[in-house]
């Protein structure tokens, strides 16, 4: 007997905010096909669920995989009409999933969105391809400039999963950030796997300068924000445009993986250690105040503990106003998980993340405690119990600090405010005195 369709799609989004933009793209579709949609809670009886897997690293494949068999078990207990799983893992895992887990009413692949709405009996909307409903608050999105990537950096999946880089067409990104600054979005988080490639395959050259330049013009864009640009082949002419314009944040998040040449080499990465320090030098004197977010990795196979006393030093002398660091994990198919043993202790690689995480923890309260006396603007992202909760030009949603804004006067959500910074945290401030930005 065919199971009956409820008119509920509860869609559950894993892993990075580029997910997040294609679940979203993906629930407007499903709205336009007159369905009721959730995301990211309990569905309702009835619902038809889709988990947008990631499967990025062992930890996130892990997650995906719990998260599926969780719906599964929903789905044989009738609380739910249909399971669809889609994503990264499914991606790169198809085969191997639609044998191991049956249950499952439908495997697609990243881009496959067509196909689920034609299995629901629906017709995925061309026409609708630049809407989308956000699932962040109402006043920042996330914009996906780009999918893909060239660089085959030794440990990384993300080529095997994605496929090479293929730039969005400026018209299109322009139309994207209209529709949503028309609605209030006035906060944009610009992400791509590799920002420094943008417009390579698409115009012959690179381009993401002016596209935020174009972006920067756009009635109603208040900030703009630049996400995972890449060291090698950097595109400098995007310097001045974050230090002049106005709405262009402060800002830059670059992954950087390690500094030692022997592990730049061994990562693949076309860069050296001495190169990197002078692209860092150059950045922080072209654009004075911009705060650098960066990560790093540590325990790949080779990396010796001179190595790591190595980017030890590195960090407290370039003293990134941002950084996050995380441990190696073997991926099938990488150079690295195929060519190299995994030859670090995973109490080792644990170690030395702690360790790496408790200097920077020791840079970033210096870095806020020079901020205390300072007038900043924030945009206020929520009200909590005792504060109002916002983030500087320096912070991106989720991975950085916060300003927690005393309650001495009444504040709205998604509003701008120059506060008074009043005490400091390692990785947050508090602040007072609240002023309307006009």
């Amino acid at each position: 007997m065919k199971r009956h369709i409820g008119r509920g799609v509860t869609v559950i989004s894993l892993g990075c905010s580029k997910n997040l933009i294609d679940s979203e793209h993906l629930l407007h579709q499903f709205r336009q096909a007159g369905f009721e949609i959730r995301h990211d809670r309990l569905p309702q009886r009835g619902d038809v669920v889709v988990v947008n897997t990631c499967g990025f690293i062992q930890d996130a494949k892990e997650e995906s995989v719990q998260t599926i068999l969780q719906y599964c078990e929903q789905r044989r207990k009738g609380r739910i009409s249909r399971l669809y799983v889609m994503g990264c893992l499914s991606q790169r895992y198809f085969d191997e999933l639609k044998q191991e887990i049956p249950e499952v009413d439908g495997f697609y692949g990243k881009f496959d969105w067509q196909n689920i709405l034609r299995d629901l009996g629906r017709e995925y909307q061309v026409s609708e391809r630049h809407d989308r409903v956000l699932t962040t608050p109402s006043h920042y999105a996330y914009i996906k400039i780009a999918e893909g990537c060239n660089r085959h950096c030794s440990f990384c999946a993300i080529p095997l999963i994605t496929g090479p880089y293929q730039s969005r067409p400026i018209e299109d990104i322009r139309q994207e950030i209209s529709v949503l600054a028309a609605r209030g979005v006035k906060e944009f988080q610009i992400i791509a796997q590799d920002l420094s490639y943008y417009g390579k395959d698409l115009y012959h050259e690179f381009k993401l300068a002016e596209l935020i330049d174009e972006i920067s013009e756009i009635q109603g864009v208040e900030w703009i924000r630049l996400h995972y640009a890449y060291p090698y082949m950097f595109p400098y002419d995007i310097l001045p445009l974050i230090r002049d314009k106005a709405n262009v944040c402060l800002y830059l998040d670059m992954a950087l993986q390690h500094c030692s040449d022997h592990m730049l080499q061994l990562m693949h990465r076309h860069i050296s250690g001495q190169e990197t320090v002078e692209l860092l030098r150059r950045i922080r004197h072209e654009v004075p105040g911009i705060h650098l977010r960066t990560t790093l990795m540590v325990g790949h196979p080779g990396e010796t503990e001179a190595d790591f006393e190595q980017l030890k030093s590195f960090v407290e002398e370039m003293r990134f106003e941002r950084m996050g660091a995380f441990t190696y994990s073997a991926e099938e198919g990488t150079y690295s998980g195929d060519h190299y043993q995994d030859d670090v202790p995973e109490d080792v690689k644990e170690a030395r993340m702690n360790e790496l995480m408790s200097i920077q923890q020791r840079i970033s309260m210096q870095i806020n405690q020079a901020k205390i006396g300072q007038r900043l603007r924030v945009i206020i992202d929520r009200e909590d119990e005792d504060y109002y909760v916002g983030r500087t030009q320096y912070d991106s949603p989720e991975v950085d600090p916060e300003v927690f804004v005393s309650k001495d006067r009444k504040l709205s959500v998604g509003e701008f405010y120059d506060v008074l910074i009043e005490d400091a945290a390692e990785f947050d401030l508090f602040a007072s005195s609240a002023v309307p930005v006009k």
